[in-house]
């Protein structure tokens, strides 16, 4: 049902038809979306419940069935069974693009490798549209999706996306953004970034600034914390030149040379001010460095 008028959605052909559904506000799916998910045989969906919702906000009867990373494994051959048959599936994710950190791709591979058909009707996608408002490079990007949970994990990860020339796009929920703010501020130094909560929903936020500004808003003990409920997608300048074009063999070379003739703490210090790159980075390869030459001489 469109603008309160009932619509027949026109033959869908048979096939996977992967569905773009709204991040937040209902009114952004696309005209091809609603025929598809009205004339589909079925629609495999993370939450019934949640993909419910949009149906019924449309009038859409297709019946549902749960598709998601804890059933996957079992579900997927009966949907490739039915598409074998000649069926037309709809594939969604709870908002957004499918197979954009869901487990939609082991689905779309296994019905690529039996040889059947793949349709998709794009639509909207959070890390694209954080993208679009945050005011920062376009051109090149990087989506990298949520950072691991444990902390030591989620800092080697954030070093070794430290030198990618492209703008950073990542995920996070709400309870974990001030550690992650804080992680990449401490490793990727003084960078511009915008945190984007709760996209095309009714408190739709824009926070832009540098990391550790932004880190400090979202401290749990900060005077006037900001708000942590809701989805957040953090979008994060790409390095300077000069943190660009010095490979780490370059930086380790400088490193041995300052620590010929200086403490770790000063060696650090020198390379930091001479490059521009993070000192924390710095640090911990100067600490590596050091073990390294430490064990070759024993």
């Amino acid at each position: 049902m469109l603008s309160g008028q009932s619509v027949e959605p026109p033959r869908l052909a048979a096939g996977l038809h992967i569905v773009a559904t709204p991040i937040g506000n209902l009114r952004d799916i696309t005209l091809r979306a609603l025929e598809t998910l009205a004339a589909a045989d079925l629609i495999a969906c993370e939450d019934t419940r949640v993909t419910r919702k949009l149906l019924d906000h449309y009038g859409i009867a297709t019946p549902l069935t749960p598709y998601h990373e804890h059933n996957a494994t079992e579900a997927r051959p009966k949907l490739l069974a039915r598409l074998a048959a000649g069926e037309s599936i709809a594939l969604v994710s709870d908002a957004g693009t499918p197979l954009i950190s869901d487990p939609g791709f082991k689905l779309v591979r296994a019905v690529s490798e039996v040889g059947l058909t793949i349709h998709a009707a794009p639509g909207p996608s959070a890390a694209l549209t954080a993208l679009a408002v945050a005011g920062l490079p376009t051109d090149r990007f990087f989506f990298e999706g949520f950072l691991p949970s444990k902390d030591g994990q989620r800092r080697n990860r954030i070093a070794e996306l430290c030198n990618i020339p492209a703008t950073l796009i990542l995920y996070e929920s709400g309870p974990r953004v001030g550690r992650t703010l804080q992680a990449l501020a401490e490793i990727l130094g003084a960078r511009q970034a915008a945190v984007c909560r709760e996209l095309t929903k009714l408190h739709e936020e824009v926070r832009r600034g540098d990391l550790a500004a932004l880190a400090k808003a979202y401290e749990e003990d900060a005077k006037f914390p900001a708000e942590i409920r809701g989805e957040f997608t953090l979008v994060i300048a790409p390095p300077t030149a000069s943190e660009a074009v010095m490979d780490a063999d370059e930086m380790d070379a400088m490193l041995r040379k300052a620590l010929r003739h200086a403490s770790v703490k000063d060696a650090v210090s020198d390379v930091a001010h001479a490059t521009g790159r993070p000192r924390r980075e710095i640090y911990q390869r100067a600490l590596a460095l050091s073990e390294g030459e430490d064990g070759a001489a024993e």
